[in-house]
């Protein structure tokens, strides 16, 4: 009812009915018109009675009451029914500059934003010093870990983060299973990576969390990290991962050296494996 009282008539398409109309919004038997569906169905939708809905039918509402993204998943919840995915609005996608100010005030610890597929959308410079990302690598991260030797030659557990690198991006494909952007990913990464593929054939599944990493960098040695995915409601097309040093480590020290401008000017080739 609170959604229907803010669509005025002439939003809806429909004329505003002069001094007849006691309210600004729209009557309930308009909606129902205008939705295709019947004037008491409606009614006893907004009444929420025990009655039998469709998707359909919920979209075609939706769309009349001009509901956001969330609204819309509120009105499936309401109904008993599995909501849609949460799609962007217009006025979070602006959000990038304010998360590149979030990553770069992790410094001097890496981190780094993808988006659904994995693909890298921006990241810090610890990142590239230490995870080695820079603009002339595969982009795609899951395709990076497997293809690009850096990754490798830095992990001294590649073969055990590996499983749980894949199993985290099948539970990503799980989640839109006919997108054709993540089968690209796959396909792409199968076509490339053996030991992708076999590891992919094992259809293990794990959601996005931890990993323990350790990194052996060239130049300041053994480095120990919590890699944390998080993600933000707003934002469900990005992921953002930040890289934390583990505690009697020495990790944090050093890269507060390698990011400082002494450890800048004595790393000549920082992406060297």
């Amino acid at each position: 009812m609170s959604r229907r009282a803010r669509i005025t008539p002439a939003q809806a398409g429909l004329p505003d009915g002069g001094a007849r109309r006691r309210t600004p919004g729209l009557r309930r038997e308009e909606v129902a018109v205008l939705a295709g569906v019947g004037a008491s169905w409606y009614q006893w939708l907004e009444q929420g009675r025990d009655i039998t809905v469709s998707p359909q039918v919920l979209d075609s509402v939706g769309r009349v009451l001009q509901l956001s993204s969330a609204e819309r998943r509120h009105l499936y919840v309401l109904a008993g029914l599995n909501p849609p995915a949460l799609e962007v609005e217009a006025a979070d996608r602006n959000m990038c500059h304010g998360l590149k100010r979030l990553i770069d005030a992790w410094m001097p610890f890496p981190a780094h934003i993808m988006d659904a597929y994995w693909n890298t959308v921006m990241y810090n410079d610890a990142a590239a010093l230490v995870l080695g990302m820079r603009p002339g690598i595969v982009q795609n991260c899951l395709i990076a870990f497997f293809t690009e030797p850096i990754y490798r030659a830095r992990s001294k557990h590649w073969e055990e983060i590996a499983c749980s690198v894949v199993a985290q991006f099948r539970a990503a494909c799980s989640e839109c299973p006919d997108d054709e952007g993540f089968l690209a990913v796959v396909e792409e990464a199968r076509e490339l990576s053996p030991e992708f593929a076999a590891l992919w054939e094992r259809r293990d599944v794990r959601p996005g969390g931890q990993l323990r990493k350790e990194i052996e960098h060239p130049v300041v040695g053994p480095l120990f990290f919590e890699s944390t995915q998080l993600r933000v409601p707003a934002r469900p097309d990005l992921a953002i991962v930040l890289h934390t040093p583990l505690p009697a480590t020495e990790t944090a020290e050093k890269l507060e050296w390698l990011t400082s401008p002494d450890g800048m000017r004595g790393t000549l080739h920082p992406l060297a494996g």
